[in-house]
């Protein structure tokens, strides 16, 4: 299953930039070597460079980054259990703070096996009794099944069963809270509950935050076409949600991500994204991140994602114009489905800067 989503994320890159680099038409992209006084320079418009981008999150929360630097520091979790009782729980950026400190627990155990993420067991094993800690570490597990197991091995289905179980305790601990329910879509799809059994899990989900953009993007990953669901029941649970969302909420912008997720493992040249399916999704995602709440966390999400399709369908000013808010952070799709989300990330900015500047435009144009 890594090979597909590095396939996936491979024709993503080569068919947004393969036609497109090499194009010589009047109006397109004109190779110069870097350095040359007609070469586009993203550090004009204020872009970081590649090495600079932060690979862990989409968009800014300092406070979680001065956390997180503190507890792998210090190895000691207190000051990550104090972050998360000071988040509300129906909302997006308690399952973001979650999944971040999980992602970097799991990551330190791959690095240094048997010593790496000792601060979250710490954790489990002196406060039993936290929320959060559940919380994080059942969300641990089903990041360890899918980073370091086979899709399907045994190996894969007994983290995933120790990742339920823990999940079922997460949940016992904070009632109210639907950060346990969502990690455990995560396990569903891996271990393949029957369409009965994932509709109890969802319906528990969407009692305690209906609204919840993260909690539909897991749920959207169980109901496409390659796990356990087909391409119509991915576009209507899509379409269905975006139909009831309320103002302001992102998720009319779940088509598109229902798009990407069913796209072609290879897409060649723009035609794919100026189909009438693409655009009418990529339009209805520009109207969410337009009426949304610039501190929705959920927003830098919606605009990463609209940034790679809209450098496909070479709308330049439109992806420039979302690019001055996303820049300096890649832990989003498309880039996190690559082996190097930085690099791809940035390949495609600079791509868009010379698209938009053959086409006019230049640092004093661009709207912010």
């Amino acid at each position: 299953m890594e090979i597909l989503w590095f396939l996936i994320a491979l024709g993503l890159i080569v068919g947004v930039l393969g036609p497109l680099v090499f194009r010589r038409r009047g109006g397109g992209i004109r190779q110069v070597a870097p350095g040359t006084p007609d070469a586009a320079d993203p550090e004009a418009y204020g872009f970081v460079r590649q090495e600079e981008q932060d690979v862990r999150l989409p968009g800014p929360d300092r406070d979680l980054l001065d956390v997180l630097d503190v507890v792998q520091a210090t190895q000691d979790w207190r000051a990550a259990a104090q972050l998360l009782k000071g988040t509300e729980k129906e909302g997006e950026t308690r399952w973001q703070r979650v999944q971040a400190f999980a992602g970097a627990a799991s990551l330190e155990l791959a690095e240094r096996p048997g010593v790496g993420g000792a601060w979250l067991r710490s954790w489990k094993a002196e406060a039993p009794k936290d929320a959060g800690g559940a919380q994080v570490y059942a969300e641990f597990l089903v990041q360890q099944a899918w980073r370091s197991s086979t899709a399907g091995s045994d190996d894969f289905r007994v983290i995933l069963e120790e990742a339920r179980k823990a999940c079922e305790e997460a949940a016992l601990l904070a009632p109210g809270d639907p950060v346990p329910y969502i990690s455990e879509l995560a396990v569903a799809r891996g271990l393949g509950y029957a369409h009965e059994e994932f509709d109890l899990l969802w319906a528990k989900v969407i009692d305690r935050a209906p609204a919840h953009m993260g909690a539909h993007l897991a749920a959207l990953h169980y109901w496409c076409e390659k796990w356990h669901g087909s391409r119509e029941e991915a576009d209507h649970f899509a379409t269905t949600a975006a139909a009831r969302a309320p103002q302001g909420s992102l998720l009319a912008a779940l088509p598109l991500f229902a798009v990407f997720e069913n796209q072609p493992e290879i897409v060649v040249g723009v035609d794919f994204h100026r189909t009438a399916v693409v655009t009418k999704a990529v339009s209805g995602a520009l109207y969410a991140a337009h009426s949304a709440r610039p501190d929705d966390p959920m927003l830098a999400h919606v605009r990463h994602l609209l940034v790679s399709f809209l450098i496909g369908a070479e709308r330049w000013g439109e992806a420039m114009a979302l690019l001055v808010h996303v820049d300096g952070y890649v832990g989003a799709l498309p880039w996190t489905l690559t082996e190097d989300p930085a690099a791809a990330y940035t390949a495609c900015r600079n791509l868009a800067v010379a698209g938009y500047e053959s086409n006019g435009g230049s640092p004093a144009t661009l709207l912010r």
